[in-house]
């Protein structure tokens, strides 16, 4: 078993705790939850949905318990994505249905290596060839047994929840009994309760009265089930044995067979049995979505708990992970802006996370570029689809514009669709590309906006926040000498310049040490200065590696002798990999002069053979000479180690 510390108890967020705070405050939460999908198709569409559904702000999801072989292990890997990559506070299921002690103690140790804090400890159903529900040798019967077991086991690491019936469950419709049970589980251990699927509000609220008469003080969360269709919603009840108001029935029976008109008119009553839940005291909402967005998110705009674009406050510029001792982490490079997953990958051997500065805590081993998530997306007849065939850079150049007005929604470099937050200079990074020069990473600068403001906000209210303007793209090298001049005469510019580099890579700098620097901070009462995105040394050429495989997966989606192959590898082959800082937060577009009247050369050409290009290229190189080359071996040494 892994031992607990002092520092795991401060880092782990109980459900529990969150609702107490909710309850304190008077401001309602939700949360969703999930099942694991039968299909690899399936589990990759419901990632990209929870990754979406973030947005929406939840205060935790729940993962249910696929008992059995490869559905359990499911859920474990589950649990571990939606914790470490989405940075969703998780709580993992675990019945007591075929399985054993060692069984349980494998689930609960993979719960805590991926940082998941929350249990919600469940008998569970039979299995579907068995009618009666029966403990396996060496099992557990009953849920309070399994608390009991979490709790010698790990102590208070885990907050457990457990489930409670407001009209009764298969094995008895008893109220007393159930009454009983859900006593025992909360005397076991239990923390919160979450409730079984309702549609009428006055029997759970009166069920409510009668669990705190029984002296249950353990906060309720109260499951809610969306409408999506006619006959799921039927179904569903019929499943449950839960009671349909006859009001209900009577705005949905008409207009049955329209299923956008069912949602619609479904959305106002479970709003409106929402409300009446809120309004009783209660302040936290379970939706069990069904691996499915639209019926929960529209219940939520009808209650006014989401904005229409879905955009929540975020505690940091950068998605956190909630992975186990990563709860802290608080300081990044930028470089992985556009690929947090990867980023993740290959950082999550890491012993112990940047913390208030980018330094001594940090291992400078970054993972290798083969693990799951860091090539290139996609099949080759997907990316074919999305980018085309390109033939000259001039077609490279109108990818890279056509993303940057929505109009595609990803590129090698970037997994996720341009924000809101490049409208400031959009229009400079489109006049970049279309020059040949690739974007690849961008923002602009921020000079004290409220930390609430929609677009460049984060962090605690009654704050402000800043950025540097910061630029990061592919250039050809017989461009590089004319930038780096044009940087020299501004000393409030810095960059950092490397190619793939066949002989080994190429750095060139102007940065007065290896050490970081910040490209965005925050300020904020009480607190000291938050610096949460940076650019370094180490891990701008740990992204360089990562960067230039990504182009190289891009060609290889092409035939070996195709033009748009050659093309593509050439730049990967032959192109610089710049990144600049403006470090002037008060100039909003100083770093985009420094590219007036710049225009790379043969942009309608075919691509050069690779002798001819290596031979340019090597030529652009020895012309460089020795500026700005760094010639310290020691940084390209902590990469490779």
């Amino acid at each position: 078993m892994a031992t607990l510390t002092r520092k795991d108890n401060e880092r782990k967020m109980h459900i529990s705790h969150k609702l107490a705070e909710a309850e304190k405050a008077k401001k309602p939460i939700f949360s969703f939850e999930f099942f694991p999908p039968k299909t690899q198709q399936g589990v990759q569409n419901l990632y990209d949905r929870m990754d979406r559904m973030h947005d929406l702000g939840p205060a935790f999801i729940d993962v249910t318990w696929g008992a059995g072989g490869s559905s359990s292990e499911l859920t474990c890997q589950m649990v571990d994505v939606a914790q470490g990559t989405f940075g969703l506070e998780t709580c993992m299921h675990l019945t007591c249905t075929d399985m054993d002690v060692q069984q349980i103690n494998d689930a609960l140790d993979q719960a805590f290596k991926a940082g998941c804090t929350n249990i919600l400890a469940l008998r569970g159903d039979p299995p579907r060839e068995k009618e009666k529900w029966k403990a396996v040798e060496g099992g557990f019967q009953y849920a309070r047994d399994l608390i009991h077991h979490i709790k010698q086991r790990y102590g208070d690491h885990f907050d457990i929840g457990v489930a409670g019936y407001s009209e009764g469950c298969d094995d008895t419709q008893d109220p007393e009994l159930l009454m009983e049970h859900l006593k025992e589980k909360i005397d076991a251990g239990g923390t919160f309760i979450v409730t079984q699927m309702f549609y009428d509000v006055d029997i759970f609220l009166s069920w409510v009265d009668k669990v705190r008469a029984r002296g249950i003080t353990a906060p309720i969360v109260p499951g809610i089930m969306p409408i999506q269709t006619h006959a799921a919603f039927l179904r569903r009840a019929n499943w449950s044995k839960c009671h349909i108001p006859q009001k209900w029935l009577d705005a949905l029976e008409p207009v049955k067979n329209d299923d956008a008109v069912v949602r619609e008119i479904g959305k106002g009553l479970v709003a409106e049995m929402c409300q009446r839940i809120i309004d009783s005291g209660i302040m936290a909402l379970h939706f069990y979505t069904m691996n499915l967005a639209q019926a929960t998110r529209m219940v939520l705009e009808e209650l006014g708990m989401i904005s229409s674009d879905g955009t929540p406050t975020r505690p940091l510029p950068w998605r956190q992970s909630l992975g186990l001792n990563r709860r802290d982490e608080d300081v990044r490079p930028i470089f992985w802006k556009n690929r947090h997953k990867s980023y993740i990958a290959r950082t999550q051997e890491w012993d112990e996370f940047p913390n208030g500065r980018w330094g001594d805590s940090r291992s400078p081993a970054f993972g290798e570029l083969d693990a799951y998530g860091i090539g290139l997306k996609g099949t080759n007849e997907q990316n074919l689809k999305l980018w085309g065939k390109p033939q000259t850079l001039r077609d490279i150049a109108n990818i890279f514009i056509r993303f940057l007005k929505n109009e595609i929604k990803s590129l090698p470099w970037s997994e996720v669709e341009i924000t809101r937050e490049a409208d400031a200079i959009k229009p400079q990074l489109i006049d970049l590309n279309s020059r040949g020069f690739l974007t690849i990473t961008s923002q602009p600068s921020v000079n004290g906006v409220k930390s609430t403001h929609p677009v460049y906000g984060w962090g605690p209210s009654e704050g402000y926040v800043y950025q540097k303007a910061y630029l990061e793209l592919l250039v050809p090298p017989e461009l590089l000498s004319e930038l780096m001049a044009r940087i020299d005469r501004d000393p409030n510019m810095s960059f950092y310049a490397v190619n793939k580099g066949s002989r080994g890579p190429d750095l060139r700098t102007n940065a007065p040490s290896d050490g970081p620097n910040a490209v965005t901070w925050g300020v904020f009462p009480g607190k000291e200065i938050v610096q949460p995105t940076i650019v370094e040394a180490v891990s701008f050429l740990a992204w360089k590696d990562e960067a230039y495989r990504l182009g190289s997966d891009w060609a290889k989606c092409y035939d070996s002798n195709s033009q748009s192959r050659q093309l593509i590898t050439g730049i990967m082959d032959n192109w610089y990999l710049l990144n600049i800082v403006h470090n002037d937060f008060h100039s909003s577009h100083g770093i985009f002069d420094l590219f007036n009247g710049l225009q790379v050369d043969g942009m309608d050409d075919p691509p050069k053979p690779i002798e001819k290009a290596t031979a340019d290229n090597d030529k652009a190189i020895a012309e460089l000479n020795g500026v700005h080359k760094a010639e310290n071996p020691a940084v390209f040494e902590q990469v490779a180690n």
